[in-house]
């Protein structure tokens, strides 16, 4: 059983998206304003489609939070979707409404829409396509980033950024600090965060950022859809969260889990990744030292440390203290304003594939809601091992732990 528990719900044209987030400890300052900080970073980047015009997501909070700080109830939220006013009749559930808008039975390649139909006995596709729909992501977003409120009181951070979109990559050099061929430092990784939210496309080079942007006009002016590589990075995390004892409880197994489970992720890579494969072991791994006098360091006592980051913060299962640092590959999005071959479900003709409004390119969205999903999987490790139902409890027993570390 995990330590927070969440839960969503709602159509992507329906009256609104809820989501239930249970296990935060009370007495975490909390406001409707820290959420709707990165619903706004969500809906942004260069590529977006029709959909982030219409929709100015707002975070409701409908229970488990008083007078601006959590309960220890389980925490509601509601987002409103403002084109439901658009499809009162077409997403009614009143079965007076059926046929009040034509059936979907053109199923769009690389879209949850002819397996999930045949699945769930769905001749109208829109039943599928509603529920699959990255519109979902608005709300891990937004239960995300009450799981980094609560991060925050530790001194964990998360941020994300671009590093390529298409077959338009940053430089190496950038890739270098972040992959850990030299040291990847909270400061350093903060500051190449800082440069890409500057970005349209949320990419810390610029002139890559310019780039990234004439292939997307491109792409528009084909009518067509770009994926790309984000990198979504965790500092200030202790020493032994997640475990080497069962499958399930391995945390990059966890994050990647997280991680594959977005809309259109279809790879995830942890640290070096797939790169470290290439390598002989004395180029990859994080040798260890130790250090008598660390400087800016209270503790006397001295510490143990690493001049790489090959690893992404993970080994064995559980962080050890350096950065994670993970990867994800985003497709395309398969919904294209020049529409693909398929078949009707109905007539079993050859027809083109339906088209419903699409973002261009999301990769700059996916890297938010990566941050999420990564915040969720980390508070949920990090209650594991420091749990308690309020936030004081939870502090004593992670500053009793942290005393334990310095001085092991």
């Amino acid at each position: 059983m995990t330590a927070l528990r969440y839960i969503t719900a709602g159509e992507s044209h329906g009256k609104a998206l809820i989501g239930i987030l249970e296990g935060v400890p009370s007495e975490l300052p909390l406001s409707e304003e820290d959420i709707d900080t990165d619903l706004k970073r969500r809906q942004g980047g260069y590529g977006r489609g029709g959909r982030m015009k219409i929709e100015s997501d707002h975070a409701e909070i409908i229970s488990g939070v008083r007078w601006g700080k959590t309960i220890g109830s389980p925490i509601t939220i509601l987002i409103e979707n403002k084109d439901h006013k658009n499809w009162h009749e077409g997403m009614s559930p009143d079965a007076k409404a059926e046929g009040s808008i034509p059936a979907v039975t053109k199923p769009r390649p690389g879209h949850a829409d002819l397996a999930g139909a045949i699945k769930y006995v769905q001749h109208d596709i829109r039943n599928i396509l509603e529920r699959s729909s990255a519109r979902e992501t608005a709300m891990r977003v937004a239960l995300g980033a009450i799981a980094k409120k609560f991060l925050s009181e530790f001194g964990i951070k998360i941020g994300s950024y671009v590093i390529q979109i298409g077959k338009i990559k940053v430089q190496k050099s950038t890739l270098n600090l972040i992959q850990g061929k030299v040291q990847s430092s909270e400061k350093k990784l903060l500051s190449i965060f800082e440069e890409a939210e500057k970005s349209p496309v949320r990419c810390p080079d610029k002139g890559v950022s310019k780039n990234i942007i004439k292939l997307i006009d491109k792409a528009i002016k084909e009518r067509n859809s770009l994926g790309g590589v984000f990198e979504v990075f965790v500092t200030g995390v202790p020493i032994g969260l997640g475990s080497h004892i069962q499958w399930d409880k391995r945390l990059e197994s966890r994050l990647a889990r997280a991680l594959m489970s977005i809309q259109a992720i279809k790879g995830v890579e942890v640290g070096l990744g797939f790169e470290m494969s290439k390598k002989f072991g004395s180029e990859v791994m994080d040798e260890i030292f130790y250090s008598q006098k660390v400087e800016g360091r209270k503790q006397k006592e001295g510490i143990f440390y690493r001049k790489t980051n090959f690893a992404g913060g993970i080994e064995g299962g559980m962080t050890n203290g350096m950065p994670i640092t993970l990867r994800a590959a985003m497709k395309p999005i398969p919904t294209l304003r020049k529409p693909l071959r398929s078949v009707d479900i109905i007539t079993k003709e050859p027809v083109e594939a339906a088209y419903e409004r699409s973002d261009i390119c999301a990769v700059p969205a996916a890297g938010v809601i990566g941050e999420a999903m990564a915040a969720l999987t980390i508070a949920d490790a990090f209650l594991e091992k420091f749990g308690g139902d309020s936030i004081s409890e939870v502090k004593r027993n992670y500053d009793s732990y942290i005393e334990y570390v310095e001085k092991f």
